[in-house]
């Protein structure tokens, strides 16, 4: 049995609603992680995260209930490596075409013989040489996501989805509609299409598939069709919305006075 509750959850097609993060803030890490979310992705891909910033991060999100999934700059096998040293047991790999690379993914995660992790024995995955078990259970906790963004990548799902050690494979939209000449347009019909595709065949698998649905409206949407772990917001979206609604509310009240002064509870 695992100690991973998000690894648990995606097993169990769960619906599991999760932040992505890419400000490189432990304070952000720390106020999502404790906000409810099942899981918080810490972006190394398309946000300035470097390995060094991590271990911070990691430390934030402990004890605040959401599952710290890391997305690593590119899939390869060092910097896995290094970011199961210092910790991380959940990690979603970018750009994965085929069963082959998902298998080289999975391999990255393992000791030999299952795989070709380099070991070092003073590391902070096992509490820098305290946890003399981590060798025989470590695997058991491990949560590896691949994400699918091409139309390759979507036909070859049944049989990334059959690579022992895959736990759930997620959509990545905005790669996926430019991969189809679709740049910035993830609601085209076709790309939409292509997601419907991409969920059905995950779950002919009997494997959990996520997306990005930022947003409501975008969340509803794909809930209702059964994607189970949806990033509804990121930590830059969620404040850009915020700031810029703020703004407006502020302009429009100064076109608009009322000359009531502060509502009774508000503080100078």
């Amino acid at each position: 049995m695992t100690d991973n509750p998000f690894k648990a959850g995606l097993a169990a097609r769960k619906r599991l609603p999760g932040f992505w993060l890419s400000l490189c803030s432990p304070t952000v890490t720390e106020i999502a992680a404790h906000s409810g979310a099942d899981w918080v992705l810490l972006d190394m891909e398309h946000a300035p995260n470097d390995l060094s910033m991590m271990p911070d991060q990691l430390r934030a999100a402990r004890g605040g209930g959401a599952e710290p999934v890391v997305r690593p700059p590119f899939s390869e096998q060092v910097v896995t490596k290094r970011l199961l040293d210092i910790g991380v047991r959940s990690l979603m790999f970018p750009m994965i075409q085929n069963a082959d690379m998902a298998a080289e993914a999975v391999s990255w995660t393992r000791y030999p013989p299952h795989g070709v992790r380099g070991h070092s024995g003073t590391i902070r995955a096992n509490n820098y040489g305290r946890q003399t078990d981590y060798l025989q259970t470590y695997a058991r906790d491990l949560c590896v996501i691949v994400q699918v963004e091409t139309p390759e990548a979507i036909a070859n799902i049944p049989a990334i989805a059959a690579v022992e050690g895959v736990d759930a494979i997620f959509i990545g939209p905005g790669d996926l509609a430019s991969s189809m000449g679709q740049v910035g347009n993830v609601a085209d019909p076709d790309v939409q299409a292509e997601i419907r595709r991409a969920t059905d065949a995950v779950h002919a698998a009997g494997k959990a598939v996520g997306i990005l649905g930022y947003g409501e409206d975008a969340t509803r949407r794909y809930h209702a069709a059964g994607i189970e772990f949806v990033a509804i917001a990121g930590d830059a979206w969620l404040l850009v919305r915020s700031m810029g609604q703020m703004l407006r509310t502020a302009r429009e009240d100064d076109q608009n006075p009322t000359g009531d002064g502060p509502a009774k509870g508000d503080k100078a």
